[in-house]
């Protein structure tokens, strides 16, 4: 089985959303990689060895697709927790 690669944005933006508040294991399932991973990346960018000198360029349209990824798996997160709550409100009002 291939090895999955992803690009420095992507790893720094999974990075942002722990750093922003969100477990590790939710960040993990939202964009489909393993906590394991998710967390080796977290030490390497508290180390500075996260996105290596040297790679090749990266271009902007990647960079926005990789932002927009990152935007929508925090939309659906939003979204399902919206959706949970308004079934709790729904059965309390029953």
């Amino acid at each position: 089985m291939a090895r999955a690669k992803y690009t420095p944005e992507f790893k720094l933006e999974a990075v942002r959303l722990v750093k922003a508040g969100q477990s590790i294991a939710a960040v993990a399932a939202i964009l489909k990689i393993a906590d394991q991973t998710l967390h080796n990346w977290i030490k390497a960018d508290k180390a500075g060895t996260l996105i290596r000198t040297g790679s090749k360029l990266v271009t902007e349209e990647q960079m926005e697709l990789a932002r927009l990824r990152a935007e929508n798996a925090k939309l659906k997160m939003e979204r399902d927790i919206l959706k949970k709550a308004t079934a709790y409100f729904a059965k309390e009002s029953l």
